[in-house]
C-alpha cells in the first residue's frame, strides 16, 4: 500500500504547479510530474495512471484560456479531439502488450530532432504558413498516432502535436500551440479511461496535484498568449532537448 507524508504531498503540488505552467506553453508536463511520482514510491504503472489525472486540469485549463483569448474554438475542433480520445484510449490499453521498451530507444532521437527544428529552422513566428494538408486528412492520418503515441507512452506527445499543426497544418506557433492543448486533452482522457480499468490511478493525489495544475496552466496560457512564439520556442525546445537526455539517461 502507497503511503504519503505531508512534506511529499507539498512537493507533487509544487510538481503539479510547475507542470501546469511548462504544459500550458510548450508541453513537456509530464517531465516533471512522472518522475516526481516515481520519486515519491509511487509505482510506475500507478505513476502514468495518475499523471494522466492530473494532466487532464491542466490541460483543460490552458483550452479555457486559449479560447477566452479567441485563440482556438473548441466546436471546430471536436472530431479532431475526439479521434485523439480514441488513439489515447487504445495506446494505454496496449501498453502491456507492446514492445514500449523499442519504441523508447528511438524516442530521444526524435525529440532531439523536435528541438533542432524549431530551434534552427527560420521564419517560425506566430503567423500562419501555407498549409500543406486539409484538415480531414490531418484529423484522420495524424491525429490518431499521435493519441495512441500519448495513451501508450505519453512523453513528447505535446511536441508531436505542435510540429504537425506548425508544418503541416500552417498554423503559426502560437495558434499550434493553443490548438494542441485540446487535443492533448483528449488523448489524457482516453488514456485515464483505459489506465482507470488496468493501472489503478490515485485518485486523490491525482486531483491534488490538478488543483495545482490549474493555477500554473493558466499562468503559463496567459503569458504564452502574451508573448508568443518568443516564449514559447525557447520553452518547447529546451522541454524536448530535455525530456531526451533524460530518456537516454533512463537507458544508459
Amino acid at each position: 500500500m502507497f503511503e504519503i507524508s505531508l512534506d511529499l504531498v507539498l512537493i507533487l503540488i509544487a510538481a503539479g504547479f510547475a507542470a501546469g505552467f511548462i504544459d500550458a506553453i510548450a508541453g513537456g508536463g509530464g517531465l516533471i510530474t512522472v518522475p516526481a511520482l516515481m520519486l515519491a514510491g509511487v509505482s510506475p504503472a500507478q505513476a502514468l495512471a495518475t499523471n494522466k489525472v492530473q494532466a487532464v486540469f491542466g490541460t483543460a485549463t490552458a483550452i479555457i484560456s486559449y479560447a477566452r483569448r479567441g485563440l482556438v474554438d473548441p466546436r471546430t475542433q471536436w472530431r479532431a479531439a475526439l479521434v485523439a480520445g480514441a488513439g489515447g484510449v487504445l495506446g494505454a490499453a496496449l501498453v502491456s502488450y507492446l514492445p514500449t521498451d523499442k519504441l523508447r530507444l528511438i524516442l530521444p532521437v526524435i525529440l532531439i530532432g523536435v528541438a533542432a527544428f524549431f530551434a534552427l529552422k527560420p521564419g517560425l513566428n506566430d503567423l500562419d504558413r501555407r498549409q500543406r494538408i486539409v484538415p480531414a486528412i490531418f484529423t484522420a492520418c495524424i491525429v490518431p498516432f499521435i493519441g495512441f503515441y500519448d495513451g501508450l507512452l505519453g512523453p513528447g506527445a505535446g511536441s508531436f502535436y505542435m510540429i504537425a499543426f506548425v508544418t503541416l497544418a500552417g498554423y503559426g506557433v502560437l495558434k499550434a500551440t493553443a490548438h494542441t492543448k485540446l487535443l492533448n486533452l483528449f488523448s489524457n482522457l482516453g488514456g485515464l479511461l483505459s489506465f482507470a480499468l488496468i493501472g489503478h490511478p490515485l485518485w486523490l493525489l491525482g486531483v491534488t496535484m490538478g488543483a495545482a495544475q490549474i493555477l500554473g496552466a493558466a499562468l503559463g496560457a496567459r503569458l504564452a498568449a502574451r508573448i508568443g512564439a518568443r516564449l514559447i520556442k525557447p520553452l518547447l525546445v529546451g522541454t524536448s532537448t530535455i525530456l531526451a537526455l533524460r530518456l537516454l539517461w533512463d537507458m544508459f
